[in-house]
């Protein structure tokens, strides 16, 4: 059977599942140079085109079925919710269709304690023929969540988590064998979106437009506070006084809203009163937000002394390292899973899980993160004669002679290999490699990439040297725990020490991208370091570079690898030599 899941909210995208097999999931953003976060925005007919490239037909696919939303828009989210589906039109099999909010399932904003998050609402679009399925936008995650985890393969049972913009943090938990969620309630009443609508009620994040983007600039900027006990003390008294208020009423989004609203204009008061400084005020609350989470998944789970004590995460928030790593190392849980795409990046994976669970019965989804985008060679500028063309010069470069360049001229490579990754975060075939021994590593990236300068920059690590390099330095391969830099290489690697010396660390290993793997044991044949730098290869405030030309066009790298060929820079002053000089540092 094949499913094809859509998503056409914001981070839209398509993914299509196969007798149990992810065979590919695009989202809008990797898609022609999309902004960030773009809703659906494709015809049917480049649908078909996607599909026929692997083999499928789209009038012969056995299932369609659509991600859940709503038309939700509270006055002080509005902004955030630009992306939010109004309406989606396009032709089947030669008929007008019309897609609106009241055409697909909602987006359980919190999920009622009976309420069974598996039951699809089906529709047909009158005189099309046109017919699909939708659940919720939460079932999604979690069925993205646990259909993507060992626990699925090993037929066990598992917690799941989902926080996500919308919504307050809920745990359900996976029956495997009943094939049923089990819906434990919200565990507070927080949305997922405070963590970007607290920052801008302090600097630097009060001048800046209201998006999605404050939340990873957030995450970083808070190295640069203290946890403050005075100001967690006064998070706790804020939120006892609102929790005992909104205990007299059944919560419902709006309530919750409501909550959060109100949290943060207490807060924010406290911090014009108190005198401290911003960064500690966000600081501290990244820390009053990771507290809460443990204490009251202690006590939730306490409450199931039979339940399976895996956890799966999923949602906007379970792109938060150190929360991540917190709820990981409690041991309220004996493993902690969560898939690269926790954000809404999975949605369509999650929507077509959520079919192959229910009308297959398919628990384990059989998948590879590097199952996105190919790279478009027919649109790369150098076949189509492009002026960008004429900037850059095209050279044979192996593997090997990219290590050698990398360790010879210390310049950042545009990598670009294979399939795009899934979810946002390059792990390695959309991504800026570069080496990490001098000090103003970071800077120079992020310069190059017009971010500010409290931004972090990634290590990507061959997996068996991590535990030597970093605490605890386990295996990490899509950078969602947090890792700290051990002393003894803080002066050897300070590219990818953040101000609090953490590292959002990827391992690689010679199977999961051996072309990468590759990559690194050359190097570090060379260097003795056995990791590099790693950041997105992006447009500013657009997904990954679908091809040459658009990191040709981008005209920020003086070096671009695709393919075993290196497109040089005629600008760079070492065009010449730098391929042969390159070879005489190769180990053989």
């Amino acid at each position: 059977m094949t499913i094809l899941g859509i998503k056409l909210s914001h981070d839209g995208g398509i993914a299509l599942i196969a007798d149990g097999t992810l065979v590919f999931s695009y989202e809008m953003e990797k898609l022609h140079n999309f902004p960030r976060y773009s809703a659906f925005c494709i015809t049917m007919d480049e649908v078909g085109d996607i599909l026929n490239g692997y083999g499928y037909a789209l009038t012969a696919i056995d299932r369609i079925v659509i991600d859940g939303w709503s038309s939700w828009d509270p006055d002080e989210l509005r902004d955030l919710e630009d992306g939010q589906l109004q309406k989606y039109n396009f032709k089947w099999k030669g008929t007008a269709v019309e897609l609106t909010p009241k055409d697909i399932a909602g987006y359980g904003h919190i999920v009622g304690k009976d309420q069974d998050i598996l039951l699809p609402c089906n529709y047909e679009h009158a005189g099309s023929g046109f017919s699909y399925s939708s659940y919720l936008h939460v079932s999604g995650h979690v069925t993205g969540a646990y259909c993507t985890s060992l626990f699925a393969g090993r037929r066990e049972d598992s917690f799941i988590l989902v926080w996500d913009g919308g919504m307050p943090p809920q745990l359900f938990y996976y029956d495997y064998q009943n094939n049923r969620v089990k819906n434990l309630g919200a565990m507070f009443l927080i949305l997922g979106y405070a963590y970007i609508t607290f920052a801008r009620h302090f600097k630097p994040f009060c001048m800046m437009n209201l998006d999605l983007s404050i939340a990873g600039k957030a995450m970083a900027y808070m190295a640069l506070g203290k946890i403050r006990s005075e100001i967690l003390r006064e998070y706790r008294a804020i939120y006892s006084r609102l929790k005992e208020m909104a205990e007299q009423i059944e919560p419902d989004v709006y309530i919750v809203t409501i909550f959060t609203d109100q949290f943060n204009k207490e807060a924010k008061k406290f911090g014009n009163s108190s005198g401290f400084a911003d960064a500690d005020m966000l600081t501290t609350f990244q820390e009053f937000i990771r507290e809460l989470l443990i204490e009251e998944l202690t006590k939730r789970v306490a409450q199931f002394p039979g339940f399976t004590r895996n956890l799966c995460i999923a949602g906007g928030c379970g792109l938060n390292i150190k929360w991540n790593s917190s709820i990981r190392d409690s041991k309220v849980f004996e493993e902690v899973w969560v898939p690269p795409f926790p954000n809404d990046a999975g949605s369509a994976i999650g929507a077509a899980c959520c079919e192959m669970l229910v009308h297959e019965g398919i628990k384990e989804l059989k998948w590879n993160v590097y199952s996105g985008p190919s790279i478009r060679s027919n649109e790369n500028g150098l076949l189509s004669g492009s002026s960008y063309a004429s900037t850059y010069s095209p050279v044979s470069c192996t593997i090997d002679d990219l290590a050698g360049i990398l360790y010879k001229y210390n310049e950042p490579v545009v990598f670009l290999n294979g399939p795009a990754e899934l979810g946002p975060r390059a792990l390695g075939n959309r991504s800026i490699l570069a080496t990490a021994t001098e000090p103003d590593m970071k800077g120079k990236l992020n310069a190059m990439k017009n971010r500010e300068n409290y931004r972090p920059v990634a290590p990507i690590c061959m997996e068996e040297f991590a535990p030597d390099i970093f605490a605890p330095g386990t295996p990490d391969p899509y950078m969602l725990f947090e890792h700290f830099v051990k002393e003894a290489w803080k002066e050897r690697v300070p590219a990818i020490c953040h101000l609090d010396g953490s590292a959002r660390l990827q391992t690689v290993n010679a199977w999961r991208n051996p072309i990468v793997y590759n990559l690194l044991r050359a190097y570090f044949r060379l260097s003795g370091i056995p990791l590099l730098c790693n950041t997105s290869a992006n447009l500013n405030g657009s997904g990954f570079f679908p091809d040459i030309n658009s990191a040709m066009r981008w005209n920020k790298a003086n070096l671009i690898w695709s393919n075993n060929t290196l497109y040089v820079n005629k600008s760079f002053a070492h065009l010449e030599p730098i391929v042969q000089g390159a070879k005489m540092y190769q180990i053989q």
